[in-house]
């Protein structure tokens, strides 16, 4: 593969603008920049949970993540190019089913919790909610400037990495022994 970047300081941004995969420059305001940023993100935190001792089959499917995330930026950046695909989101559907079949039932409300690597799962969950707010977001701005029609493979790509997350998450727990972080419900009633 050749060598992609060789200038990594270009100061074509200086300005306030940045360029998309197809050359044309947008505000880094553009509700495209910012939803390329928040899958980033998302991108980053799952990197940072990968460094966390994972069981190998769990620390597999976050690097495939990673890379599908990779081109779903991809699939951001250049207008028009497609990358993920309704199997992206059905491999997705079959992981959450695979490691929900494990967990027992959800009891109770779950906090961000248990092990280290569960609460950065938690906080992926949560910065892929931002993300898919901001793809949607993408999404209606095409729908109302251009009659575009919203692409929902990417949306359903993020929502349903959001619920791997969650899975996952509690799956970390049960594998190393720590248990969901339950949500307590407070008692309202007047103290006697």
């Amino acid at each position: 593969m050749a060598t992609r970047l060789s200038v990594i300081t270009t100061r074509g941004g200086d300005d306030g603008t940045t360029g998309l995969g197809d050359g044309t420059r947008v505000s880094k305001s553009d509700a495209r920049i910012a939803a390329m940023g928040d899958v980033d993100e998302l991108n980053s935190f799952i990197g940072l949970l990968r460094t966390e001792t994972l069981p190998g089959d769990i620390d597999g499917l976050l690097a495939r993540v990673q890379n599908k995330l990779f081109d779903l930026g991809a699939e951001l950046c250049i207008p028009g190019h497609k990358a993920v695909k309704p199997e992206h989101v059905a491999g997705l559907d079959a992981a959450i089913a695979h490691y929900n079949a494990e967990l027992g039932k959800l009891q109770e409300f779950i906090l961000p919790g248990g092990s280290r690597a569960a609460a950065l799962a938690h906080v992926a969950r949560s910065v892929c909610r931002r993300a898919e707010r901001s793809v949607v977001a993408l999404e209606l701005l095409a729908v109302e400037n251009e009659g575009a029609a919203a692409d929902s493979h990417v949306r359903q790509y993020l929502n349903r990495l959001s619920d791997l997350c969650f899975v996952l998450a509690r799956a970390i727990n049960r594998q190393q022994g720590e248990a969901d972080v339950l949500w307590q419900r407070e008692d309202v009633r007047p103290q006697a």
